[in-house]
């Protein structure tokens, strides 16, 4: 028995390593479209230069430092926890380049998990770069965080990018029945904007807009792996239960619509 477990758990291991090579491979060969798609993610320095002019920090209560600290983790944070594989599915689903993958022993969304963390993987010398060019032009705006809080705000981040991508397949799932399901989830960007702190720090929210946003998934996704980063204070077992809570409330319903879709699927292909 333990010596079966052992070759599974080595195969699945060859499995996910060639997976994750090949989606990289084929990353790199979109390494210029991934060089827009991280610049096209700066939404958050756009806002930190909108809060600097505006003088509204001071009369929230926040630090010229705090705020520059906050906004360069949340654009960061942004950038490894992109998630567009909606339109992938439904263009696979459509087009009927799914029904190969269903027929295959590898789950068919693991194949878009390898595909986003090879994109995130290709993402990592330019953001790099965009975070040299901002110490030069800005030096101020940079510091490092010390090792544990830096580990722990990877975690959080990779947790963030699970949390959405759930969500975002939940939605995704609508394809089986619906021909513009990526619409759906244009209609969430506007609560994950924000909702989630990505254009201001929650704290700044008024209280009921504040309590109204913690009922939602959305600060998980960018406020908590932020504040991590930034070094600010905060509830680190409060804020990776508050993940898991949602996690695990996420994945039965994505496991289910999951089934009936292809169940559906497979009809109308019959």
């Amino acid at each position: 028995m333990a010596e079966r477990l052992r070759a599974r758990l080595k195969q699945k291991t060859r499995m996910a390593r060639v997976l994750l090579s090949t989606h990289y491979a084929t990353m790199l060969e979109y390494r210029a479209e991934i060089a827009l798609w991280a610049l096209s993610g700066v939404l958050p320095l756009i806002m930190l230069g909108v809060w600097q002019g505006s003088g509204a920090a001071a009369a929230a209560g926040i630090s010229a430092s705090s705020l520059n600290h906050y906004f360069l983790a949340t654009f960061v944070v942004r950038q490894f926890t992109v998630v567009w594989m909606i339109y992938e599915f439904e263009r696979d689903a459509l087009e009927g380049r799914l029904s190969p993958f269903l027929l295959q022993p590898l789950h068919p969304l693991w194949r878009y998990v390898a595909a986003h963390l090879a994109e995130q993987a290709t993402r990592v010398p330019f953001v790099a770069l965009m975070l040299t060019v901002i110490a030069l032009v800005a030096p101020d705006l940079l510091w490092w965080p010390g090792p544990s809080r830096l580990l722990l705000a990877v975690v959080a981040m990779l947790a963030a990018f699970s949390l959405r991508f759930l969500l975002q397949t939940i939605v995704a799932m609508l394809c089986f029945w619906s021909e513009r399901a990526a619409a759906l989830d244009r209609l969430l960007l506007i609560p994950y904007l924000f909702l989630s702190g990505l254009v201001a720090p929650l704290d700044t929210y008024p209280p009921g807009v504040r309590r109204l946003a913690e009922l939602t998934p959305f600060p998980s996704m960018v406020n908590f792996p932020a504040r991590l980063l930034a070094g600010e204070s905060v509830d680190v077992a409060g804020g990776f239960a508050v993940m898991a809570l949602w996690c695990a409330l996420l994945l039965p319903p994505c496991l289910l619509l999951w089934r009936a879709g292809v169940r559906r699927y497979s009809a109308m292909g019959a």
